[in-house]
């Protein structure tokens, strides 16, 4: 753990994003001051105690996608916000289809 924490150095009064599995550490992060701490993950599958779990946790935004359906518990949730990749999707299915470039999809303008 204490490698662990050095990665959190620099987070006094400042927000934090959490990816994925390392949602556990947001308390940790409040203990050291972070101001904010948001987790995302691209697929909100939230099974079994998760949003109970969340709804407790020193998490104060979950930002997901729409890949999946949220539960109805999930959309009861006050913490998640949905990002939609639906048009995303369908952009780079019809591009694959036609034989065109997904990249350019990601290209900064």
């Amino acid at each position: 753990m204490k490698r662990d924490m050095n990665s959190f150095r620099g987070c006094y009064r400042r927000d934090r994003l959490l990816t994925d599995d390392h949602t556990n550490c947001a308390q940790a992060l409040k203990n050291l001051g972070a101001a904010r701490v948001l987790a995302c993950c691209v697929h909100p599958v939230l099974s079994g105690q998760a949003i109970d779990r969340l709804s407790a946790s020193k998490i104060d935004r979950l930002i997901v996608t729409d890949s999946i359906p949220l539960t109805e518990a999930a959309k009861q949730c006050g913490k998640i916000d949905v990002i939609s990749v639906s048009g995303l999707f369908s952009e780079t299915i019809t591009r694959i289809h036609r034989e065109q470039s997904v990249s350019t999809l990601f290209d900064e303008e």
